[in-house]
């Protein structure tokens, strides 16, 4: 589908035209992607054509590809055309849900299989996070978790002892620990989640089944009771593809503010 012709003046006027002109863009390849237009893991045509094919310059095609990129659909390496990565699994900050019920809104079979869980003492970072006093103890777990099957993330979850105390009691297989929580009166209702890139480790390479390396979406999150108290501190790793979160800002209130990354 062409588009009005790319002529871009300056000033103001040039400047919302282009705009204009690679958000169509980008709105009518989201479609043909969501649609399966290109397939699974296919890849999209080349800028140059792209550019032929709307009639709008090789800069519009890389500023609605950009958009693409940043929700999650497409992906590419230097030398080589945007691969599709499907329809992003989207979950939204303005929600706070589990894993759980983030997989069971979309149809999806959650799972979780626990690797390992330990009690042992809290390091400076986790204490930090969870406000607990020198020598304390927590307990630390790790499990993959998965969506109707397939693998699609590393759950590293550090709980201090009164709600450790309740999550070592459950069955290893339970699917949601939130929710078994919530009978014991643990309550989940804030969260701060920091999102990054980091590298897979040998862990991760082993439970997810990427190479050590990779990269993986990472988030980190603290999140509060009711009354304000640190009931756990997580740190999960998402295979790329699997998830994209969105986040609404608006002037009145904005919950999203971007920091330069700190190193692990």
């Amino acid at each position: 589908m062409a588009l009005e012709p790319d002529q871009s003046a300056p000033g103001p006027a040039g400047t919302e035209r282009g705009a204009a002109l690679y958000r169509k863009v980008a709105a009518d390849l989201r479609e043909a992607i969501t649609t399966g237009a290109f397939g699974e893991a296919g890849r999209l045509p080349a800028e140059g054509a792209l550019a032929e094919q709307y009639g709008v310059s090789r800069g519009t095609v890389r500023q609605a590809l950009a958009v693409l990129r940043s929700d999650g659909l497409v992906t590419s390496r230097r030398g080589t055309r945007r691969v599709v990565l499907g329809n992003a699994r989207v979950q939204s900050f303005s929600e706070l849900l589990s894993f759980t019920h983030w997989a069971r809104s979309m149809g999806e079979e959650p799972g979780g299989i626990l690797d390992s869980l330990v009690r042992r003492p809290a390091d400076a970072a986790e204490r930090e996070q969870l406000r607990l006093e020198p020598g304390a103890e927590v307990y630390a777990i790790v499990r993959l978790r998965t969506l109707s099957g397939a693998p699609v993330m590393v759950e590293r979850t550090v709980y201090p002892p009164r709600v450790g105390e309740l999550v070592a009691e459950l069955p290893a297989d339970v699917v949601s620990h939130t929710e078994q929580l919530r009978e014991h009166g643990i309550l989940f209702t804030d969260a701060d989640h920091t999102i990054d890139v980091v590298a897979a480790n040998a862990e991760d390479a082993r439970l997810l089944g990427c190479r050590r390396g990779s990269p993986l979406l990472r988030e980190r999150r603290r999140t509060t009771d009711p009354t304000g108290t640190p009931v756990e501190w997580s740190q999960d790793r998402y295979l790329p593809g699997t998830v994209a979160f969105s986040v609404h800002n608006s002037l009145a209130t904005s919950a999203l503010s971007r920091h330069a990354r700190d190193s692990d």
